[in-house]
């Protein structure tokens, strides 16, 4: 080989190396605390310096008033275990405009988080399971509806059906992006939570609905949470096999952490590189410096 070319083929190489280097991520276990009852999600209150977990406490369709919402520092404190009581089986978490929103099967629960008082009930009667939560710039709240191929969204108060179809085979996780929602599809169901083919990323329009594949659209897994890592690929759990992914823009997958069946609805902190995980099966939460 000639010098020039070998020291191409060197630089090439070193390049390859470097890229990957700096693509790979460290996942550092900061703690984990215990004393949740089916933990399901989690948001962080940067206003307020405190994370929310929602408690499913038993089964996750049953409307037995026994769910609740705990409040939660940081540093991995318990604040309150029951700080709203009241819920059947609370599920996703979002923050907008000093409001915290829950869902809870067929109902999306608006919060005073001045208070910790529930404000509002928002009745879906047609929902099935409404499971993820998100809010978009202008304050829309989206919500997902994982055993009816549906997405509902609150907006100007009014909360309704937003996009029925069986392409978000069975839309669990919701990230909101500028102009689209990032979707966390679960998978074709087929005897109760079981798939025939294993979900994969899909990212809609708001504009026009239209949805697409991230990537090619293979299978990934039955995915749950979806957060965005300030770099235009995201942090996804695979709640059956307790996986914690790392999938870029096209569709590609790595795996960060296995962890055990049950990792729910994570978020994740960009300014501090904090990622919490609830452990629905262990009544964990659990946090990890990402770098």
């Amino acid at each position: 080989m000639k010098s020039h070319a070998r020291s191409r083929w060197v630089l090439l190489c070193a390049t390859i190396f470097i890229s990957a280097a700096v693509h790979a991520a460290t996942v550092t276990p900061l703690w984990t605390l215990d004393g949740f009852k089916n933990p399901e999600s989690v948001v962080y209150d940067a206003k307020r310096k405190v994370l929310y977990v929602s408690n499913v406490n038993g089964a996750p369709p049953e409307k037995d008033g026994n769910g609740f919402i705990s409040r939660v520092s940081p540093d991995g404190k318990m604040l309150d275990a029951e700080w709203v009581q009241g819920l059947n089986a609370p599920k996703g978490l979002a923050i907008s405009r000093d409001k915290l929103y829950a869902t809870d099967i067929d109902s999306l629960i608006e919060i005073d988080l001045k208070t910790g008082a529930i404000s509002k009930r928002h009745a879906a009667p047609q929902a099935k399971f409404l499971n993820d939560v998100a809010a978009d710039q202008a304050g829309n709240i989206y919500v997902s509806d994982m055993m009816d191929d549906a997405i509902y969204r609150l907006s100007g108060g009014k909360f309704e059906l937003w996009l029925k179809d069986a392409r978000l085979e069975s839309p669990n996780g919701l990230y909101a992006e500028p102009g689209r929602l990032v979707e966390g599809a679960w998978g074709v169901m087929t005897d109760g939570f079981n798939t025939r083919v294993p979900g994969h990323l899909n990212v809609i329009s708001l504009r026009d609905k239209k949805i697409a594949s991230l990537g090619d659209g293979a299978p990934v897994g039955n995915l749950d949470g979806v957060e965005g890592d300030g770099h235009g690929a995201y942090y996804v759990t695979d709640w059956m096999a307790g996986k914690l992914l790392h999938i870029n823009a096209a569709g590609k997958t790595e795996l960060l952490l296995l962890l055990e069946p049950g990792s729910a609805d994570l978020t994740y902190v960009k300014s501090r590189k904090w990622l919490f995980v609830p452990m629905m099966n262990t009544h964990q939460l659990r946090a990890y410096r990402v770098q």
